[in-house]
């Protein structure tokens, strides 16, 4: 088997080494899961993005976390689109793109900045779910080191997607700071609620805290994530829809990063941010197993 070209990426940045890292590999085509997976846990990264069928219409993606395969994740999305502009269209001042991803169809425009490219994705319009009862919250918020006390008062938590279920807690600035998961059994008590992951918010401040879920590693900047509190900011007044949104992530991570988003006329929301390049190399496997 021939070299498999792979970018290093970092997304979500304002130059190199800042934002969120991203391995992506192209042309993947015959790749297991298996081998996909330990690719990932080998890079290190948040997650790591596998394209295949690449064209110039976009592009068949697979998004793995060091734990598992999502159907759906943000900053991936946005950093390989932006690796295929460079790849398939160097010469272009914009280009667009259908990636193809287990949770659906995702269109992202790129746009070519000099040495490095600005991508925006449509997560179309959110899904709001219900109110949830302080009964089941309380040992979501045991799991993160909080209480009820440390809950933004007016502003209550709910579980949005754009892709991916988030359960929104707005806190207050300085349990934003404390918080922290611990205990093997928060995706369990997630799900009670219908979310898959966590997103702890300061709404004034517009920034962010998310982590996988067993609390190894905190996320620095979560595409996924910024289109759920976008919508939930819009809706809730707190944020002007008829203008982009800069939220913040990243801080407690040594890392911060700047996420954009902002809602179109049709209601869908649309996430967008810097890809930086950093590396390019070529796969040194002498084979990959298929599936």
């Amino acid at each position: 088997m021939p070299d498999q070209n792979f970018f290093h990426v970092d997304v979500f940045a304002t130059e190199p080494l800042t934002g969120n890292g991203l391995a992506v590999f192209l042309h993947t085509e015959g790749w297991s899961a298996t081998a996909m997976q330990r690719i990932t846990q080998e890079m290190k990264q948040f997650e790591s993005i596998f394209l295949s069928e690449m064209s110039a219409a976009g592009a068949r993606a697979r998004v793995f976390t060091v734990e598992e395969e999502l159907p759906f994740a943000g900053h991936p999305v946005l950093g390989a689109a932006a690796v295929l502009h460079r790849s398939l269209a160097p010469a272009a001042a914009r280009c667009s793109w259908v990636m193809r991803l287990a949770a659906g169809d995702i269109a992202v425009t790129t746009d070519k900045l000099g040495d490095h490219h600005r991508a925006e994705m449509n997560q179309g319009m959110a899904v709001f779910g219900e109110a949830i009862a302080l009964a089941d919250l309380q040992p979501i918020l045991a799991r993160l080191g909080l209480h009820a006390h440390d809950l933004s008062s007016g502003v209550p938590p709910q579980v949005v997607s754009t892709g991916l279920p988030y359960l929104i807690l707005p806190v207050r600035p300085e349990a934003l700071a404390r918080a922290a998961i611990n205990g093997p059994d928060l995706e369990a008590l997630l799900g009670v609620v219908g979310a898959k992951f966590v997103l702890v918010l300061d709404a004034a401040g517009r920034e962010i805290r998310t982590w996988d879920n067993l609390g190894k590693v905190e996320d620095v900047a979560t595409g996924s994530a910024a289109g759920p509190t976008a919508a939930y900011l819009f809706a809730r007044g707190l944020a002007d829809p008829r203008q982009a949104l800069e939220l913040v992530q990243g801080r407690f991570a040594g890392r911060p990063s700047r996420l954009t988003a902002r809602q179109d006329a049709q209601g869908c929301v649309l996430v967008s941010g810097e890809v930086w390049p950093v590396m390019l190399g070529s796969i040194d496997l002498a084979q990959i197993t298929t599936d």
